[in-house]
């Protein structure tokens, strides 16, 4: 098994910071500061109300690292510059580390490794991203927003987010479920079932990749929720 541990974070931005937070979003990759351990981070916008949407959202964020053990992991947590920024000028952040115990596909060019077992009980998170082919981007759209409707409704989701790494076409959703089944009901019925069958059948993505993770030292609150 591997050592990995991955970061999420989710940030809703103070309205007067947006600006400056649009300009972190596109600057950020250039920045000299580069923390021990990574392997690898997306720094990602958000759609409109934190959503999958093609309406880009000027306040939301989201920022995903993988690390090569948890000690580098705590201490980016504790050093990186990004995060500090985000908790002076954050109307929420919402922090979690995952272990993946389930991994299909890769992003950019990179395959996540599995740190453990399959967990029994308890929460499971879900990392869902795609580079949709440019042909396939109108189909795609189509389908999503009724599949974001259903899952805002389900039972069992305790936060969910819609980020990407560019607009239209380079998405993901980060979702964490009371338990294994009630992310399974979701992903086997309804208008996401057939998004995916869809999605599948018609090849709409170059690369794409699907993780499930244990989370664990959860922080903070994303749309008034926290994760016990």
């Amino acid at each position: 098994m591997s050592s990995q541990v991955a970061i999420m974070s989710l940030v809703s931005i103070q309205p007067q910071a947006k600006l400056a937070g649009i300009t972190r979003l596109m600057f950020n990759r250039f920045s000299t500061y580069r923390p021990k351990g990574l392997v690898l981070q997306k720094h990602m916008g958000s759609g409109k109300n934190a959503g999958f949407s093609v309406s880009p959202s000027g306040t939301h964020q989201g920022l995903f690292s993988l690390f090569d053990s948890l000690e580098h992991a705590n201490a980016f947590i504790c050093e990186s510059p990004l995060l500090k920024w985000y908790q002076r000028h954050a109307l929420e952040l919402f922090t979690v580390k995952l272990r993946a115990y389930s991994v299909k596909g890769r992003w950019s060019g990179h395959q996540l490794s599995e740190s453990i077992d399959p967990p029994s009980t308890g929460p499971i998170a879900s990392l869902t991203r795609a580079s949709i082919k440019p042909s396939k981007a109108v189909s795609f759209w189509t389908k999503a927003p009724p599949a974001e409707v259903d899952l805002l409704h389900t039972d069992g989701c305790l936060i969910s987010a819609g980020v990407g790494e560019a607009p239209i076409l380079r998405q993901a959703t980060f979702t964490i479920w009371e338990s294994q089944a009630a992310m399974d009901a979701y992903a086997r019925s309804g208008a996401h079932l057939a998004a995916i069958k869809s999605a599948m059948q018609g090849q709409y993505f170059s690369e794409s990749m699907f993780v499930r993770f244990q989370p664990f030292d959860a922080t903070g609150t994303w749309k008034g929720r926290a994760l016990a």
